[in-house]
């Protein structure tokens, strides 16, 4: 069943709890997909084209989102990482993805796409450590029945934090994934899932994200992984802020690295991409 069960309800007599409405679940899901989207966005502070002031809420909003989904867990929503997959399909068209442009004009001084790359790489990889360790810190408080809410809440960040920096190192190369909003992030959660930079343009590729049920298996099957890699982290020598935010810094990284080698070997859609989204951001 994975790392992750939905919380008991008390069952002592005359404390019975008050049946939730129909539709809870869905504003929890709701609310929950806006925190994916505000944590992922706080990737732009990290590489510098934001402002700082939301660095320190970092573990605030992690708490929120930890506590959203206990909630949620707890009035009969999707349990485990079916219902993990499904917040993430959820929030994925929700998170605001720099197209070329709009990152040339936040870095201007990056002279060719691997520098660009570079930046969001490292903002990637700075983002999901700070989602680490606002989680680390979180789970050496001594409430062990919420540990496994925490630790989905931390899958869920990283990988925001993830999706946008793929579709962005995607951007950065020339190659966005094609379709609309919905289209796109299933393009960019399958090259999450597969941990590698599919070619999203090609026919069969297209063709593949056309069956979302399997890309829900896929995303069930990487966050149940990326689950039992972090149990772990609760035993009592590597429990805390620091371990957290150096195994996701390491592992996002890593991902960036695997993301831009396949990419590079590809050529851009638009060889004159990069001269075109320059001259977009010098007019008035």
């Amino acid at each position: 069943m994975g790392p992750f069960r939905k919380p008991q309800r008390s069952s002592g007599a005359g404390n019975e709890p008050a049946r939730p409405s129909a539709n809870e679940p869905d504003v929890a899901l709701d609310e929950t997909t806006a925190d994916l989207a505000r944590i992922a966005d706080e990737m732009e502070v990290w590489d510098g084209s934001a402002g700082a002031d939301s660095v320190p809420t970092e573990q605030g909003r992690m708490a929120s989102l930890a506590r959203r989904l206990g909630r949620s867990l707890g009035r009969g929503a999707k349990t485990g990482t079916t219902g993990l997959a499904d917040r993430l399909m959820a929030a994925a068209p929700r998170i605001k993805v720099r197209d070329v442009a709009t990152l040339r004009a936040h870095h201007p001084d990056a002279r060719s796409a691997e520098e660009l790359a570079d930046r969001i790489a490292a903002a990637g990889a700075r983002a999901s450590g700070a989602v680490g360790a606002g989680a680390g810190a979180a789970a050496m408080m001594p409430v062990p029945a919420a540990m496994p809410v925490e630790i989905a809440a931390e899958l869920l960040a990283v990988a925001a934090v993830e999706f946008k920096m793929i579709a962005e190192l995607y951007e950065a190369y020339g190659q966005p994934a094609p379709g609309n909003a919905r289209q796109r992030s299933l393009a960019y959660l399958s090259v999450w899932s597969e941990r590698r930079g599919l070619d999203v343009a090609s026919p069969a590729t297209i063709l593949a994200l056309s069956k979302t049920a399997a890309l829900r298996k896929s995303l069930r099957k990487r966050l149940t992984r990326a689950g039992f890699r972090k149990l772990p982290s609760l035993a009592p020598l590597m429990v805390g802020a620091a371990a957290g935010a150096y195994v996701n810094r390491r592992d996002t990284a890593r991902l960036a690295t695997e993301i831009r080698r396949s990419l590079r070997e590809r050529q851009p859609a638009d060889p004159s991409y990069w001269l075109t989204a320059r001259a977009d951001t010098d007019q008035p």
